[in-house]
Protein backbone atom coordinates (compact mmCIF):
# COMPACT_ATOMS: atom_id res chain seq x y z
CA UNK A 1 0.00 0.00 0.00
CA UNK A 2 1.74 3.19 -1.13
CA UNK A 3 -0.97 5.82 -0.77
CA UNK A 4 -2.13 7.22 2.54
CA UNK A 5 -5.55 5.85 3.56
CA UNK A 6 -8.26 8.47 3.68
CA UNK A 7 -8.59 8.18 7.46
CA UNK A 8 -12.16 6.95 7.53
CA UNK A 9 -11.04 3.37 8.16
CA UNK A 10 -8.80 3.06 11.24
CA UNK A 11 -7.89 -0.52 10.33
CA UNK A 12 -6.61 0.60 6.93
CA UNK A 13 -4.56 3.33 8.58
CA UNK A 14 -3.11 0.89 11.12
CA UNK A 15 -2.21 -1.59 8.38
CA UNK A 16 -0.58 1.22 6.43
CA UNK A 17 1.51 2.15 9.49
CA UNK A 18 2.56 -1.50 9.88
CA UNK A 19 3.65 -1.44 6.23
CA UNK A 20 5.70 1.71 6.86
CA UNK A 21 7.48 -0.11 9.70
CA UNK A 22 8.10 -3.20 7.52
CA UNK A 23 9.48 -0.99 4.73
CA UNK A 24 11.67 1.11 7.03
CA UNK A 25 10.03 4.39 6.13
CA UNK A 26 11.35 6.05 9.27
CA UNK A 27 10.45 9.69 8.56
CA UNK A 28 6.87 8.97 7.51
CA UNK A 29 6.28 6.64 10.44
CA UNK A 30 7.83 9.12 12.89
CA UNK A 31 5.56 11.87 11.58
CA UNK A 32 2.47 9.77 12.32
CA UNK A 33 3.75 8.91 15.80
CA UNK A 34 4.42 12.62 16.36
CA UNK A 35 0.85 13.33 15.24
CA UNK A 36 -0.56 10.88 17.79
CA UNK A 37 -0.32 7.35 16.41
CA UNK A 38 0.56 5.02 19.30
CA UNK A 39 4.28 4.26 19.27
CA UNK A 40 3.47 0.75 20.56
CA UNK A 41 0.67 0.10 18.07
CA UNK A 42 0.41 -3.66 17.58
CA UNK A 43 -1.26 -5.92 15.06
CA UNK A 44 -3.58 -8.84 15.80
CA UNK A 45 -0.55 -11.04 16.52
CA UNK A 46 0.89 -8.56 19.02
CA UNK A 47 3.68 -7.40 16.71
CA UNK A 48 4.49 -3.76 17.41
CA UNK A 49 5.77 -1.25 14.90
CA UNK A 50 9.22 -1.71 16.44
CA UNK A 51 8.99 -5.51 16.19
CA UNK A 52 8.10 -5.29 12.49
CA UNK A 53 10.91 -2.83 11.78
CA UNK A 54 13.38 -5.04 13.68
CA UNK A 55 12.30 -8.22 11.92
CA UNK A 56 12.65 -6.55 8.52
CA UNK A 57 16.14 -5.20 9.34
CA UNK A 58 15.52 -1.46 9.57
CA UNK A 59 17.88 -0.20 12.30
CA UNK A 60 17.12 3.48 11.71
CA UNK A 61 13.39 2.88 12.16
CA UNK A 62 14.01 0.79 15.27
CA UNK A 63 16.23 3.53 16.73
CA UNK A 64 13.67 6.24 16.02
CA UNK A 65 10.79 4.28 17.54
CA UNK A 66 12.90 3.47 20.61
CA UNK A 67 13.85 7.15 20.91
CA UNK A 68 10.14 7.98 20.88
CA UNK A 69 9.47 5.58 23.75
CA UNK A 70 8.57 2.30 22.06
CA UNK A 71 8.85 -0.71 24.35
CA UNK A 72 11.97 -2.51 23.09
CA UNK A 73 10.97 -5.65 25.02
CA UNK A 74 7.29 -5.87 23.98
CA UNK A 75 6.49 -9.51 23.32
CA UNK A 76 4.13 -10.62 20.59
CA UNK A 77 1.40 -13.23 21.11
CA UNK A 78 3.96 -16.01 20.57
CA UNK A 79 6.18 -14.66 23.35
CA UNK A 80 8.84 -13.39 20.93
CA UNK A 81 10.83 -10.21 21.52
CA UNK A 82 12.08 -7.79 18.88
CA UNK A 83 15.64 -8.66 19.88
CA UNK A 84 15.10 -12.40 19.39
CA UNK A 85 13.53 -11.66 15.99
CA UNK A 86 16.54 -9.58 14.97
CA UNK A 87 18.90 -12.36 16.06
CA UNK A 88 16.85 -14.90 14.09
CA UNK A 89 17.02 -12.71 10.97
CA UNK A 90 20.74 -12.06 11.52
CA UNK A 91 20.05 -8.31 11.56
CA UNK A 92 23.21 -7.45 13.50
CA UNK A 93 22.81 -3.67 13.28
CA UNK A 94 19.27 -3.97 14.65
CA UNK A 95 20.61 -6.15 17.47
CA UNK A 96 23.14 -3.42 18.29
CA UNK A 97 20.50 -0.68 18.23
CA UNK A 98 18.13 -2.67 20.44
CA UNK A 99 20.86 -3.43 22.97
CA UNK A 100 21.83 0.25 23.07
CA UNK A 101 18.16 1.06 23.71
CA UNK A 102 18.15 -1.30 26.68
CA UNK A 103 16.57 -4.44 25.22
CA UNK A 104 16.78 -7.47 27.51
CA UNK A 105 18.50 -10.47 25.86
CA UNK A 106 16.67 -12.74 28.33
CA UNK A 107 13.13 -11.55 27.54
CA UNK A 108 10.68 -13.75 25.69
CA UNK A 109 10.53 -17.35 24.59
CA UNK A 110 12.91 -18.28 23.22
CA UNK A 111 15.11 -15.51 24.50
CA UNK A 112 17.45 -13.64 22.18
CA UNK A 113 20.34 -15.25 24.07
CA UNK A 114 18.88 -18.73 23.44
CA UNK A 115 18.25 -17.87 19.79
CA UNK A 116 21.84 -16.73 19.36
CA UNK A 117 23.05 -19.99 20.88
CA UNK A 118 20.76 -22.03 18.60
CA UNK A 119 22.29 -20.30 15.58
CA UNK A 120 25.87 -20.68 16.79
CA UNK A 121 26.28 -17.01 17.69
CA UNK A 122 26.53 -16.87 21.49
CA UNK A 123 29.14 -14.10 21.21
CA UNK A 124 26.31 -11.65 20.49
CA UNK A 125 25.59 -11.57 24.22
CA UNK A 126 28.97 -12.46 25.74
Amino acid sequence: MTTVPDGSDPHALANWLFDLARQGQTDRLAAYVEAGAPVDLSDADGNTLLMLAAYHDHPETVAELARRGADVDALNERGQSPLAGAVFKQADEVVRVLLEAGADPDAGTPTARDTATMFGRPELFA
